[in-house]
């Protein structure tokens, strides 16, 4: 499922990735056509299905893109569900202990790891393919805690040192919040607690994934050392060129600093 990108995770080699907010199964086959390694499909915000999941995953069949999506909670139906899809991997909203991430861990992993039940679905080719399937599954998910609250800065070793963590995903804007800095992406001390904390993981041969904002900050990004960089997400770098563009026609009123 994932192979290309844990390749390049092995060999710190830069991953670049979008995040994908938009229904349209296309934002998939064009990710795939442009090289990219990855894609996080947001289920947490904004207005995606199930079905939607589903059609972004089938855009995906064939080509070596990993297909992760974020989850809206830490309850069993949505990992159950996503993963049944196919979904190559979760990333975890809300992460605050090393309790949490194994609490998904435990629905997503198959005996005796964890307690995901089997079903007939898409990931197991309708039962066609069944025995293939569960016997990969559980080596080949790819679990992504976020690191978007205060407190899960204060458990970071206890959730990195967890089995099966090869990849961390940062929140910039949530976590600035969460220390008191509502609408802003990178508070006075946070993104400097995150590079610390990107050199933890490193050093343990875990990789850190961001959304980037403009072209600038994937490059400062990589050499910054995290691993993953999505080079934004489909709505908000269309807001960012429509907004290049009106600038460059005399108009100055979009702020895309968010993108």
């Amino acid at each position: 499922m994932n192979e290309k990108l844990r390749a390049k995770i092995a060999a710190d080699e830069t991953a670049y990735g979008l995040w994908v907010t938009m229904e349209s199964p296309a934002v998939i086959e064009v990710a795939a056509e442009l090289g990219l390694d990855w894609v996080v499909i947001d289920l947490e915000h904004g207005y995606l299905s199930y079905e939607h999941i589903a059609n972004h995953l089938r855009a995906a069949k064939g080509t070596d893109l990993s297909v992760i999506v974020r989850v809206p909670s830490h309850d069993l139906e949505p990992t159950k569900r996503v993963l049944d899809l196919g979904a190559h991997g979760l990333v975890v909203p809300l992460v605050r202990s090393a309790a949490d991430v194994e609490q998904i861990q435990k629905y997503a992993y198959y005996p005796p790891r964890g307690e995901r039940g089997l079903g007939g679905e898409r990931n197991v080719r309708w039962g066609l393919g069944l025995e293939d399937y569960i016997r990969r599954a559980n080596d080949e998910i790819m679990i992504f805690p976020m690191i978007e609250v205060k407190e899960a800065t204060a458990a970071f070793d206890d959730i990195i040192a967890l089995d099966q963590v090869e990849a961390v995903v940062f929140g910039p804007g949530d976590l600035s919040s969460s220390y008191g800095h509502i609408g802003q992406w990178e508070a006075p001390g946070v993104g400097e607690e995150i590079l610390e904390l990107v050199g933890r993981a490193k050093a343990k041969g875990i990789a850190s994934a961001v959304v980037a904002r403009n072209a600038d900050d994937v490059v400062a990004r990589q050499d910054q050392g995290f691993g993953m960089v999505a080079l934004g997400s489909d709505v908000g770098m269309i807001v960012r060129h429509v907004s290049d563009i009106g600038k460059a026609l005399g108009h100055t009123t979009i702020d895309h600093r968010w993108f």
